[in-house]
């Protein structure tokens, strides 16, 4: 993903498959993701998107196990993005969703994962990665305007709250826009 102000670190990841149509990518969805919840700067989400997590690591792990998902990117509080898959490969990141009437919203949409919790602000570190990546898959995928950036929480909700109430969207789509 090659953009001036950030550089992108490939991993390795094998939880992702082909779209059923690749072209039809339209919807980006902002996640949140901390292992262990609200602690920051371990290596355990890189862990558990590239299927290595010790789930003895944590008692909260227990969870996690034999569980597969990935996303599209991670970004860390210092805005480091990872990228995990291929942005024209399905990630499984959305889980049960719905998008304006359409069900499955891995099949055509990007996600991204930023470091943290519903209720911890976001560094400008991350909204700086974030905004470039997003420029950068705009460009990639016309289809995916503003309207079509959404939350976790937009697209299952009762059953995900994140990004949550600590991000920003009003700062997000300012610096967007600029």
């Amino acid at each position: 993903m090659p953009h001036s102000s950030f550089r992108v670190t490939q991993r390795p990841c094998t939880f992702f498959d082909e779209r059923p149509n690749e072209q039809d990518v339209n919807l980006l969805v902002v996640h949140n993701i901390s292992l262990p919840a609200g602690v920051f700067g371990t290596e355990h989400v890189d862990a558990l998107f590239t299927g290595n997590i010790d789930c003895a690591a944590h008692p909260s792990f227990t969870d996690l196990e034999g569980l597969k998902v990935s996303a599209h990117c991670f970004i860390r509080r210092d805005g480091q993005v990872l990228q995990y898959v291929p942005f024209n490969k399905r990630a499984w990141h959305a889980g049960v969703s719905e998008f304006k009437g359409r069900q499955r919203c891995n099949d055509f949409s990007i996600g991204i994962e930023l470091e943290g919790t519903d209720t911890t602000p976001y560094t400008d570190a991350q909204y700086i990665a974030l905004v470039a990546c997003t420029r950068y898959i705009m460009q990639l995928y016309p289809d995916i305007i503003s309207s079509h950036i959404v939350g976790h929480c937009d697209i299952a909700p009762g059953r995900k709250t994140d990004p949550g109430e600590a991000f920003d969207w009003q700062k997000f789509f300012k610096l967007l826009s600029e």
